[in-house]
């Protein structure tokens, strides 16, 4: 288990490419495999989570190889064609992607075991599984929420429409990939708006979705089921949860001019971006362009001073992944920022608001937390660092601490590197070639 420790950086320099968008990468396999022809997929991340989701399509059949020139290509077994896997599959540390196979899985008449590694076997599953029981989907699971779980797909499966109670991108997408092969309509509503990679790339295959805001305020979103969806290309985005930490760290380190090349800009994921600007960060889009379905713009970032503000609670779904690195920036910012609706955040790879209160509290700062709300006061000088972070298997707050570890008096550490593999391979070098000082030490 390698540690790191990140020391105080000179102004961060340069342009980078973030690998691809975690959660397209995943749904970009999904929904290669499921269709008719060879899909060639650029881009892609290859993290462990999306290696993870690559041998899963394997196993139930679809052609999946990596080029040389990094290209991936699926050849898919249509809709309704996945096969039933030999054997149990191990979805380490994916959470999306276990959450969604399930999703797709619901539908087909198959019998399928997923496993995990410690974190992710103590993230609940329930909130998934509930609206797949509607499809005719069973379950077997531990304390009948955690994995391992075993699910048998529906036979003969019945088209739902199934209202979200909790604003998440992971259940509607497993809903929408069960009405895949169900015959009629399946209609998800949301009362907040999530990401809406799915539906996006549903559409780019083929397939027949609507949105449609509604006048109670929720949106309404249909698919018509058993579709055939053809091949195409793919060009996967750069991840902006990934390019969050290398924004947070030009933003913090004194003298930092950096550009992040092709970073996905959808308005359900941009949250953080948003956030940042309205604590005063130089921050601009340029060549904004259409990639894939998706918008994509290079991001121009200065070191700023911030100031604290209330974060809208309405704007979490859009950026529920960055608030670990938002209270990195706002340690940073002159005055409070209050964070609210975050709970999400205390049923993600580790409880992430404990691991915040916990880490930024050992460097220095004053930080508060509730259930579901955080307040982090912003030093006039810089936090002293000067500690050790248990980062539980959690690759955001590995790498959010290490960002802070840049712009801290003293050097800032983490217990666990690979964790960082997780999301975002290469961190660390991307990291030092704009000039930051990270080392692997020995206690």
């Amino acid at each position: 288990m390698p540690k790191l420790r990140a020391h105080k950086a000179p102004g961060l320099q340069g342009q980078m490419r973030i690998p691809g968008d975690k959660s397209v990468s995943h749904r970009s396999l999904m929904l290669s495999a499921l269709a008719i022809g060879e899909t060639r997929v650029s881009g892609m991340l290859e993290g462990e989570d999306v290696l993870a989701t690559a041998a899963a399509m394997r196993a139930m059949g679809a052609e999946v190889k990596r080029q040389d020139d990094g290209t991936w290509c699926i050849v898919g077994r249509g809709v309704g064609g996945l096969a039933e896997p030999a054997n149990a599959i191990d979805m380490g540390n994916a959470g999306t992607g276990v959450r969604l196979l399930m999703g797709l899985v619901a539908t087909h008449p198959i019998t399928c075991t997923f496993t995990g590694d410690a974190s992710l076997s103590r993230r609940p599953m329930e909130r998934v599984m509930g609206p797949l029981r509607a499809f005719g989907t069973t379950f077997i699971s531990r304390d009948g929420r955690l994995l391992p779980i075993t699910v048998t797909g529906a036979a003969n499966p019945i088209p739902v429409r199934s209202v979200m109670t909790v604003p998440s991108a992971q259940v509607k997408s497993a809903v929408l990939l069960a009405g895949l092969n169900t015959p009629g309509k399946t209609q998800v509503v949301e009362r907040e708006r999530t990401r809406d990679h799915t539906e996006n790339m549903l559409r780019h295959f083929g397939a027949d979705v609507t949105t449609e805001p509604q006048d109670d305020g929720t949106t309404l979103i249909t698919l018509i089921g058993q579709p055939e969806l053809v091949a195409c290309d793919i060009q996967v985005p750069a991840d902006v949860s990934s390019a969050a930490f290398p924004i947070v760290a030009a933003l913090i380190v004194p003298g930092s001019d950096v550009r992040i090349e092709a970073v996905g800009l959808n308005p359900l994921r941009a949250g953080l971006i948003e956030t940042l600007r309205d604590m005063g960060a130089d921050l601009t889009i340029e060549n904004a362009r259409e990639e894939g379905g998706e918008p994509v713009g290079d991001l121009v970032v200065r070191a700023s001073k911030l100031k604290g503000i209330d974060v809208p609670p309405e704007r979490a779904p859009s950026m529920i992944d960055e608030y670990p690195i938002l209270c990195v920036a706002a340690a940073f910012a002159t005055g409070t920022t209050r964070m609210t609706g975050v709970g999400e955040l205390r049923v993600k790879e580790s409880d992430r608001l404990e691991a915040m209160v916990q880490g930024l509290s050992a460097c220095g700062v004053t930080i508060r937390s509730g259930d579901d709300w955080m307040e982090v006061d912003g030093l006039d000088d810089v936090p002293k660092g000067c500690a050790e972070i248990a980062v539980d298997l959690d690759h955001r707050i590995a790498m959010s601490f290490l960002v802070l570890g840049l712009a801290t008096e003293n050097p800032v550490s983490i217990d666990d590197a690979d964790a960082i593999a997780t999301s975002f391979p290469g961190f660390v070098d991307l990291m030092e070639k704009l000039g930051a000082r990270i080392e692997e030490y020995e206690t």
